[in-house]
């Protein structure tokens, strides 16, 4: 960009605000068009505002042939690379270049025949031939009797704008081809642990290592479009784990927020609730017609050591008996405890006349390493 302009202000920005130092060009044009603008004060503000954005700003003239521009701040300068006196006289259409999108430009052409407001992205080229994402709004001014005098327009370079949204769109690309190919993966992992617990006559071990496979499936199937963010929502891979539990969603309540974290945790605290899934099943509140789970998430620990806080509550009064199986089952083969212990959580049980209630900890993981 050219920045040699004689009223160029020393500074890293385009304005230097230490400097009350004014665009001359905003003088100029109050001085060439009387009629149109501010009195007193208000002509003194005008100046000031057009002087100190950093938004670039041009005037056209709907009156003259080819609608030319009358006005552009020093911002338009900087942002364009022309001069002032290459600038004014010109219709705006000289910034357009070989990739700038024709529908874009139809838009703009339709909103000054109705002088409406209209926001347009469009490709636009400097004096230099670089390019650059001109987010341009375009409005018509009227004087006092309501008189179309100008269109306003204010141009935004986008380009890193358009950048971000172009990666976010080729993460969620890959995020999708990913989860394809997870559901492919675990689909054909259950498939060898049930052919191999029939070939070796142990498929209700092998029906016990496919569901837990298939409920680690489930936490990943629904949170890998949002993978390319680093981190996943703890309460939408919840809800896949214990979807099928209750297929009526009628029985297991859910009271949570947006918590996030990372896929380790979502993996191991997904597991967890399965294994607490099936054992109310077999014998605790799901065993029983009007049996029912609260599953509750929140926020836990300092702001040092950030932790996630599941709270499962069965409700569903049951026998002497199934409490006492509910009790020697809960924690029978520890598969819990030991996932929880590896990643540096924990488990509390306490049984109740109602049902189990089971309070879960994991470390919290809520940036991308």
């Amino acid at each position: 960009m050219n920045r040699n302009s004689s009223d160029d202000i020393p500074g890293s920005g385009p304005i230097d605000q230490a400097h009350t130092v004014f665009d001359p060009s905003v003088a100029r044009f109050r001085a060439q068009h009387p009629e149109d603008t501010f009195a007193g004060a208000s002509g003194v503000l005008f100046e000031q505002a057009m002087a100190q954005t950093r938004m670039a700003i041009c005037l056209c003239d709907p009156h003259q042939t080819d609608m030319p521009i009358v006005f552009a701040n020093r911002a338009f300068r900087h942002l364009t690379g022309y001069e002032e006196d290459e600038i004014v006289g010109r219709n705006c259409r000289f910034l357009q270049g070989p990739e700038s999108d024709r529908s874009s430009l139809g838009r703009i052409r339709t909103a000054l025949q109705r002088e409406d407001v209209t926001v347009v992205e469009l490709l636009n080229y400097r004096k230099d031939g670089s390019s650059f994402w001109n987010a341009l709004h375009l409005g018509p001014v009227y004087d006092a009797e309501g008189k179309l005098i100008y269109f306003f327009g204010s141009q935004w370079n986008v380009s890193d704008v358009r950048a971000a949204r172009a990666d976010e769109l080729h993460a969620r690309e890959l995020a999708r081809e990913l989860s394809h190919r997870m559901k492919n993966m675990f689909a054909v992992i259950g498939g060898i642990v049930n052919f191999t617990g029939r070939a070796r006559g142990i498929e209700v071990e092998a029906r016990e290592i496919n569901d837990r496979i298939q409920a680690l499936g489930r936490a990943y199937e629904t949170t890998l479009d949002d993978s390319h963010r680093g981190t996943v929502e703890v309460g939408q891979a919840i809800r896949a784990v214990l979807a099928p539990y209750d297929p009526d969603g009628t029985r297991i309540l859910f009271e949570g927020n947006g918590l996030r974290s990372d896929f380790a945790s979502v993996s191991v605290l997904g597991l967890s609730l399965h294994e607490l899934a099936v054992n109310a099943i077999r014998h605790g509140a799901l065993s029983r017609d009007d049996g029912r789970v609260t599953v509750g998430w929140q926020r836990n620990g300092s702001a040092e050591s950030p932790a996630i806080r599941i709270d499962w509550v069965e409700h569903g009064r049951g026998t002497g008996a199934l409490l006492e199986a509910a009790a020697n089952s809960g924690a029978a083969d520890g598969i819990v405890d030991r996932m929880l212990g590896m990643a540096r959580g924990g488990i509390v049980r306490e049984l109740k006349r109602e049902g189990l209630h089971a309070r879960l900890s994991i470390p919290l993981r809520d940036a991308a390493e």
